[in-house]
């Protein structure tokens, strides 16, 4: 049951992020990176302090160094620089082609966990990252002597890339501070708790930059549309999906997480086409099917334990 929770958890997690794309893509044109993710950030906060408004202040005071260390670190890659990356590339790309991209997170995820937790890498995982890797060449354009790709748009994907291996240093890290809450029998932080804690120190990793970007004029020219973004960003892609992906993490393995934040390329390259009316070209479909492809093949032979890869870490 436990299991099922969690996955439950990661695949509605990862569903919301990947309509981080779309939401990034409605401001970033209007407003600088750090902003964005200022404002978002904050919009986070005012919907999950109520929520442990009781347990934060009692948590805070039973928290080490070390807890503060790991809590810095997943701010650090899983909010600000995920952020900072994905919106740059939406400057320069299109919103599906970005989406795809993201779909480079399970395999780098697999191979991060091999390195660091010893998990396993069986053929079918590196067949995954193979599909992975040649989905995203065809996204670039490698095999195609006519594409019509300027500079700029190349390096939104590289940006866009970094964002997903960003994400997959959240995932191994968040992983690796859960292990080592079982292997020394402290109580893990309750997952709102740690939602917030990890939301407030990546607004204060966000604000300073984002006030060199005079962001009161832009968001003053700021429509409905852009507001309802931010606000959808902070609630939803931040706070609702960091709930359920920390509630998922403490019960799944972070191969089993590489392979559900697959969920993101999916959901951001659908929504693409049905909100913003974006027609993506043969490339970016064979690309994302390839990537995709790639993803199922990283989830497949998920039934190692959380037991084993305590004792290999």
């Amino acid at each position: 049951m436990e299991r099922f929770i969690g996955v439950l958890s990661l695949l509605g997690g990862f569903t919301l992020a990947g309509t981080s794309v779309i939401a990034g893509r409605l401001v970033s044109e209007i407003l600088g990176t750090f902003t964005i993710a200022a404002v978002s950030l904050f919009f986070a906060l005012l919907g999950l302090l109520p929520l442990c408004a009781r347990m934060l202040g009692e948590t805070i005071r039973q928290m080490s160094m070390r807890d503060w260390l790991s809590l810095l670190v997943q701010a650090l890659f899983g909010i600000f620089l995920f952020r900072m990356f994905l919106l740059q590339g939406l400057i320069r790309t299109s919103a599906g082609e970005a989406g795809v991209l993201t779909g480079a997170t399970p395999a780098a995820t697999m191979l991060l966990a091999w390195l660091f937790l010893k998990e396993p890498l069986d053929i079918l995982r590196f067949l995954g990252v193979v599909s992975t890797v040649a989905g995203i060449l065809v996204l670039q354009g490698v095999f195609s002597t006519d594409i019509g790709f300027s500079r700029e748009h190349l390096i939104g994907n590289l940006l866009v890339l970094c964002a997903a291996v960003s994400e997959s240093l959240f995932n191994v890290f968040s992983r690796i501070s859960s292990i080592k809450a079982a292997l020394n029998q402290s109580q893990a932080l309750d997952p709102i708790v740690q939602t917030t804690l990890v939301v407030g120190i990546a607004l204060l990793l966000c604000f300073g930059p984002a006030l060199v970007e005079r962001p009161v004029e832009s968001l003053m020219s700021l429509g409905i549309a852009g507001w309802l973004a931010l606000v959808w960003y902070g609630v939803f892609v931040t706070a609702l999906a960091f709930i359920l992906w920390y509630a998922g993490i403490k019960r799944c393995d972070a191969s089993m997480a590489a392979a559900f934040s697959g969920m993101m390329p999916f959901t951001a390259l659908i929504l693409s086409v049905l909100l913003l009316g974006e027609q993506p070209g043969w490339q970016q479909w064979l690309g994302g099917l390839m990537v995709m492809s790639g993803m199922l093949l990283t989830g497949l032979k998920l039934r190692m334990s959380r037991t084993q890869a305590e004792n290999n870490y």
